[in-house]
């Protein structure tokens, strides 16, 4: 018979081999580092110029980054903040390459859906890349205790009071003070004396944290993130205990509101990596959503969970409207809750696999203009990202034949382009 102090000793020794994973996986030092750009790949894959105009341009203007000459002197290596300043600086027949943004907040993206496996983290991943690459500033949010996004970006080392289980404490608090304070609250007896809440949350002092003291710095100089980590799947466990405390606490609005504090112009896109169920941090991130993004593997399991996920999250949202009366207190979020889009993709396609294309078709009958055009296909090249919690825009192209690593590249480059296009003819309406 197994108890806690087994799962704890098969604990400690998974720690030792995680240590010597980080090393293969990112560097001796346990850091991960994000490489240099070719001048091809900055020229023809980033900034869509050939390479003779862009040498021209490199030639023509001494204020552009050098970046770092091989020693045969036929190829130049830029690091992202370069490509950056290039991109400020250059144009292409009188265009700007700084990427569309319209004015107003972030726009927040949740990668969802209750099936492990179906690469919720690997396009959560590759997106806020290749929007980074695109020269957008992102913000990552994961929401997965996993805490396979957060490792992909280089954090190992994160505390639960800076997961989405700190914001959510910390929401508790300030809406129960808040509710205190109203002058409403006496008259009614509903106010939640401050005493009820357990020193365990209040010790902590998350109620006066800062916002950016959830915020860390990931290996791409544009790209932030609020990591989790294993602990942080104490959430689940700890918000129930939190709703009974105060029943009037809107628990699934707690990240939303968190991030309506954050400045409109510090980032341009948020993407959240959703654990694989229905819960309070999974409720939170679509709740706090613009977009759903809905990833799928090919295979008729992988359909029909999709399936129940689609029933079993509008059935949450509805109970959530029902529960809550229309209108939420202490913030500016109505309900039902709305989307501006909801979309699906399937991953891990095989484009010369019968039963995908199969699935491809059936998934194009269901959900119609609703499903990516364009999946994301498994590729050597796909599967070694996934080993190497790294994405392919990371992976060096001089590991592996050109091509192979090109067409990984071009699958998550049309990926992205589609959900670029979505993202750029709904993002008006959120500010409206």
């Amino acid at each position: 018979m197994l108890t806690h102090t087994d799962l704890k000793e098969i604990h400690t020794r998974s720690l030792k081999m995680q240590s010597w994973i980080r090393q293969q996986t990112f560097s001796p030092e346990s850091t991960k580092t994000l490489r240099r750009f070719s001048s091809w790949e900055v020229s023809e894959l980033i900034l869509g110029m050939n390479q003779s105009t862009f040498r021209g341009r490199m030639a023509a203007d001494p204020t552009l980054p050098d970046g770092l000459v091989e020693p045969d002197g036929r190829q130049r290596w830029f690091t992202l903040d370069e490509v950056n300043t290039m991109r400020r600086k250059l144009k292409v027949k009188g265009k700007s390459l700084m990427p569309p943004r319209p004015a107003g907040r972030a726009f927040r993206t949740a990668i969802a859906n209750f099936k492990g496996g179906a690469g919720k983290s690997t396009v959560a991943l590759h997106f806020a890349h290749a929007a980074a690459l695109d020269g957008y500033r992102v913000l990552c949010v994961d929401f997965d205790p996993q805490a396979t996004l957060s490792h992909s970006m280089g954090l190992t080392d994160v505390s639960e009071e800076q997961t989405v289980w700190g914001i959510m404490a910390r929401d508790l608090v300030r809406q129960t003070e808040a509710a205190n304070a109203a002058p409403k609250a006496a008259a009614s007896g509903t106010a939640l004396p401050r005493r009820a809440i357990p020193s365990s949350i209040t010790d902590m002092g998350l109620q006066d944290l800062r916002i950016a003291d959830f915020i860390q710095p990931t290996n791409w100089p544009t790209i932030d993130i609020i990591p989790s980590c294993a602990n942080a799947a104490f959430v689940e466990f700890a918000s129930a205990q939190y709703r009974h405390l105060n029943p009037e606490w809107s628990f699934f609005a707690a990240v939303s509101r968190y991030l309506d504090q954050l400045p409109d112009d510090q980032w341009d896109l948020i993407i959240f990596d959703c654990p694989p169920a229905i819960g309070y941090q999974s409720m939170n991130a679509v709740f706090a959503a613009d977009m759903l993004y809905i990833p799928s593997g090919p295979g008729y399991w992988e359909y029909d969970s999709t399936t129940s996920f689609i029933g079993q999250l509008s059935e949450a949202l509805e109970d959530l409207a029902h529960g809550f009366g229309q209108t939420l207190s202490a913030d500016k979020v109505s309900l039902p809750k709305e989307f501006v889009d909801v979309r699906f993709l399937l991953t891990r396609f095989e484009p010369g696999n019968d039963l995908h294309r199969a699935m491809y078709d059936a998934f194009g009958k269901v959900f119609g203009e609703r499903l990516a055009v364009h999946p994301v296909e498994m590729t050597r090249a796909v599967e070694q990202s996934g080993r190497f919690l790294a994405s392919v825009y990371e992976m060096d192209y001089r590991d592996m034949t050109r091509e192979t690593w090109r067409r990984a590249r071009g699958s998550f480059d049309q990926a992205y382009t589609e959900f670029r296009t979505t993202m750029l003819a709904a993002w008006p309406q959120i500010n409206d």
